[in-house]
């Protein structure tokens, strides 16, 4: 938590009160639905809520944005994302249900108005964002195919509409077909030692009709 204030330093008392809410609600809900595993809970404010604030180190998001989370899991990287950028909507989906539950929870007892979040396939999602978030829930050429459709034409963010995927490791193959993709490391940003190969992936994509 102190790391997540440093690193942040403009957080509303609300917001940090949030963020320290986190880990007593998902130890909670771990311990009746499996979100987390067991390793990783200990481990909540570095290996899930920092690293989905990666995102915001590589994009602040304006006013009014519309954001989607596929593949949200137990709500990362939304939850976190949500609580940094209040005015900011966010649409958080998987299709296991019981993790939809967790969110729709976590998301109620931080009062998260901005977050809605449904058990769904991506390729069933109507509507345009301005980005579509992910942590790392297939390879990028699938993950293109399911939602290449469901970005708004307008610009209003220094980066271009499209993807921020966080990965991990040698993307090299992965993005070969994707020249455009720019790699952010997030060791540039964060000094623990998990963030070593950890990036966020951008790849502008355009609106189609």
């Amino acid at each position: 938590m102190e790391e997540i204030i440093r690193q942040f330093p403009n957080l509303t008392p609300i917001q940090i009160e949030q963020f320290e809410k986190l880990q007593a609600l998902y130890e909670d809900w771990n311990s009746k639905i499996n979100v987390i595993s067991r390793k990783d809970i200990d481990e909540l404010y570095t290996r899930h809520i920092l690293h989905s604030l990666g995102i915001a180190k590589v994009q602040q998001f304006e006013k009014g944005t519309y954001i989607l989370d596929v593949g949200t899991g137990g709500g990362f990287p939304g939850i976190p994302l949500a609580i940094m950028f209040p005015e900011t909507r966010f649409y958080l989906i998987d299709v296991i249900a019981k993790k939809i539950k967790v969110v729709n929870e976590v998301a109620n007892t931080l009062d998260l108005k901005n977050v809605k979040a449904e058990q769904m396939r991506a390729e069933n999602v109507k509507g345009d964002f301005d980005f579509i978030v992910s942590r790392a829930v297939t390879n990028m050429p699938d993950f293109v195919n399911w939602i290449k459709d469901k970005i708004k034409k307008q610009n209003k963010h220094e980066l271009k509409n499209g993807i921020l995927y966080l990965k991990g490791g040698d993307l090299t193959e992965e993005l070969k077909d994707f020249p455009k993709a720019t790699e952010y490391n997030l060791s540039d940003y964060f000094k623990e030692d998990f963030f070593e190969t950890k990036k966020v992936v951008h790849l502008p994509l355009k609106f189609k009709a």
